[in-house]
């Protein structure tokens, strides 16, 4: 008894009661109740609201620890107001030091700011299948991806900007003299973030003027390869040796960008070597039927301005150009088409009773 009639007394001492110590773990206890049971309850009333599966995972499995512990911080944040309330006027019932009457309820608004902006980077991942389900095509090209690219940056953006607000807040920060001091120091600051400021309005550019999409294979200054992502700051490209290029957005408006992806078609030429041996009236035939093969392909295009001709004859082989165009949408499609051909040209090259020149092979002959 008389270690507790001492523990009370020092306690007073400091301005707080036993009343309040045991009201502050109720509502820590409170707290910690009602974020297991939204954690319990949250995920059958989401999926009732979501029908897809694939957003049920993100906003449900994914982030119900994050939502729980806002939930559960908010209702402790409410009772220690109600708390505070009745201290400050005049209850006899709890006692609390001036500074704890400040520093509890800003503890509460910190874990549920914290929690929340936990919570909504979960949800940002939930745009790519967002627009999925909105997509009346149901497949993903580069467009989409550009938009979910574009969503998710803005998103993660104002997520952190909005959250820094009230985690200032929550510890005590004064915004009005912050907001006043970044007016004074706003050149410097400007001055400073002048390249951030260029990267979100090329980004901004990029998004509006659409000079490329995700998917599409540019070429931005000595940079060449795939567009992978598209982002605020920067924008991300894969080179044919798979690695990543970090271009800024600010380089985007001011240097000229080359995009295969807005190919109408694609040139492809290439020339034929057959031994000089070869008789003219198969090569001539073979010619003809070559032309014929490039006017039934479906895969081309502008057949007009195609030919197959016998361009050269020298010492040792009669030369056979090739030009034709191709009507594809990516490099993928365009090398399986020109695979095709090639095994057709080759099968022809065989009917005629055509040897192809090979230079090696004379070489080693003689």
């Amino acid at each position: 008894m008389a270690e507790d009639d001492i523990a009370t007394q020092a306690a007073e001492t400091v301005g707080i009661n036993e009343m309040t110590i045991l009201a502050i773990i109720g509502i820590i206890l409170v707290g910690i109740v009602v974020r297991f049971l939204t954690m319990a309850f949250a995920p059958s009333l989401l999926r009732k609201i979501i029908r897809s599966e694939n957003l049920q995972t993100k906003t449900v499995k994914q982030s119900d620890k994050a939502l729980g512990s806002a939930v559960g911080a908010g209702v402790s944040y409410i009772l220690s107001l109600q708390l505070i309330n009745a201290i400050e006027e005049g209850s006899s019932t709890y006692q609390m030091p001036e500074i704890m009457l400040t520093i509890l309820p800003n503890a509460f608004q910190f874990v549920i700011a914290l929690a929340l902006v936990v919570w909504a980077f979960r949800l940002v991942n939930v745009v790519q299948d967002v627009v999925a389900v909105i997509d009346s095509d149901g497949v993903e090209d580069g467009t989409d991806k550009t938009l979910i690219s574009a969503l998710e940056s803005i998103l993660r953006f104002f997520i952190v900007f909005i959250g820094a607000i009230f985690i200032a807040d929550a510890i005590g920060l004064d915004l009005t003299s912050l907001i006043a001091g970044l007016g004074i120091s706003g050149l410097a600051l400007a001055l400073a973030a002048k390249d951030t400021i260029s990267n979100f309005f090329g980004a901004l550019t990029v998004l509006l003027d659409r000079p490329f999409k995700v998917g599409d294979w540019v070429v931005v200054g000595p940079s060449e390869g795939e567009v992978i992502e598209i982002n605020l700051r920067t924008t991300l490209i894969r080179t044919g040796m798979d690695t990543v290029i970090t271009v800024p957005n600010a380089n985007l408006v001011s240097t000229p960008v080359e995009n295969f992806g807005k190919r109408r078609w694609r040139r492809w030429q290439t020339m034929l070597h057959f031994d000089i041996n070869s008789n003219p009236d198969n090569v001539e035939a073979f010619r003809d039927d070559v032309l014929s093969s490039i006017m039934q392909n479906s895969a081309t295009m502008n057949e007009d301005s195609s030919w197959c001709r016998v361009s050269d004859i020298s010492a040792t082989s009669i030369n056979v150009s090739l030009n034709l165009y191709w009507d594809v949408q990516g490099g993928a499609d365009e090398r399986q088409e020109k695979e095709k051909f090639l095994l057709e040209v080759m099968q022809l090259a065989r009917t005629h009773k055509l040897s192809f020149y090979d230079n090696r092979i004379r070489k080693q002959s003689a």
